[in-house]
């Protein structure tokens, strides 16, 4: 193992953490399952992904996972529950990261989602939002060797994504001696139905992904490497490495600000606290920012920090307006002001 990452891997186990609260935060009533991915549409409808049942972790309700959609221009900050159409299989759906594609020609809003309806399988579900019914209807499975253990997308097109692959190992019992050496086997992986091919590799272990908002480049979250990798995007739909950028926490989904650029990370600052959870010493929530990412000295900021108090294990934070939604995985959703 590399004395490095195992130093900072050891550092991040229990870290203690110093409060960091912002102003005015409430939790959202009715999202009390997690809300593990979440996703902002610019007329402010956030869509969140919820009830994700992972190995290991809590999960407080045996109904299969939901699709939710809030209004963060309405005060009332009500979740409402998206309705599934028929055709698609509810009881097996467990939700994980989620992705938004805006057809420029029809404006149609297609939303896709990692689903893992069985243990170690992982499948992407593409549907079509119909936010007047409040309701996605289903239009694809997507299944493929190369997503073998699929965490988050970043869609590019109406039916071809980018996907972080977050373990090598397909086979459960081999899982654990995969984080134990700590070897760099992730990858991107790039599918349309024309083409599926790994873009990238050398990943500790491939989580949050997104896009710039000029399109050229990705950008990935190397959870167990703590640090954000940016690559640029070529012509054959392939990615080449521009840099890697340190974050010193184990960051979890990434959300990208249109309108500036800035990265924003839902983190794990005590990790070692997930696995296994202890409710007399939960795991902690951080949040960090990255501005200016492309510049020779990108600006990483942590905005947010809680030590389980509030908020536990959190996985995505999603700025609007000059607010802040923060996710987690199994626990709460928070709306604050942000400074």
């Amino acid at each position: 193992m590399n004395p490095d990452m195992q130093t900072r891997r050891r550092g991040l186990v229990n870290r203690e953490l110093q409060q960091n609260h912002l102003p005015n935060c409430h939790l959202i009533k009715g999202l009390d399952y997690g809300s593990e991915d979440i996703t902002i549409l610019p007329n402010g409808l956030a869509i969140i992904s919820t009830g994700l049942k992972c190995p290991g972790l809590p999960s407080y309700s045996d109904d299969p996972g939901k699709i939710f959609v809030l209004d963060l221009e309405d005060e009332r900050l009500k979740p409402v529950e998206l309705r599934i159409a028929r055709g698609f299989d509810i009881d097996s759906f467990n939700p994980h990261g989620i992705s938004i594609y805006t057809d420029e020609n029809d404006l149609s809003v297609y939303l896709f989602v990692v689903n893992h309806p069985e243990d170690n399988k992982s499948q992407v579900e593409i549907f079509q939002f119909v936010q007047e019914e409040n309701a996605i209807v289903h239009l694809k499975t997507i299944q493929h060797e190369l997503l073998h253990s699929v965490n988050d997308i970043v869609a590019v097109g109406p039916e071809s994504f980018y996907a972080t692959n977050d373990h090598y190992f397909s086979n459960a019992a081999l899982i654990p001696l995969e984080m134990l050496l700590l070897q760099a086997w992730c990858t991107v992986v790039y599918y349309s139905p024309e083409e599926v091919k790994v873009v990238a590799d050398a990943f500790y272990s491939g989580n949050g992904i997104n896009i710039s908002p000029d399109n050229k480049y990705i950008y990935v979250s190397d959870i167990l490497d703590n640090a954000i990798k940016v690559m640029e995007m070529q012509e054959n739909n392939g990615l080449s490495h521009v840099k890697s950028v340190p974050v010193g926490s184990l960051c979890d989904n990434i959300e990208v600000d249109g309108n500036t650029g800035d990265l924003w990370m839902g983190c794990h600052p005590n990790g070692g606290k997930l696995f296994p959870y202890n409710a007399e010493d939960p795991p902690g929530s951080e949040v960090i920012q990255i501005q200016n990412i492309h510049s020779e000295k990108p600006v990483v900021t942590q905005v947010y920090a809680d030590n389980g108090g509030v908020i536990q294990g959190s996985s995505v934070a999603s700025p609007y307006k000059g607010k802040l939604l923060i996710g987690s995985v199994f626990h709460k959703a928070l709306y604050c002001d942000l400074k």
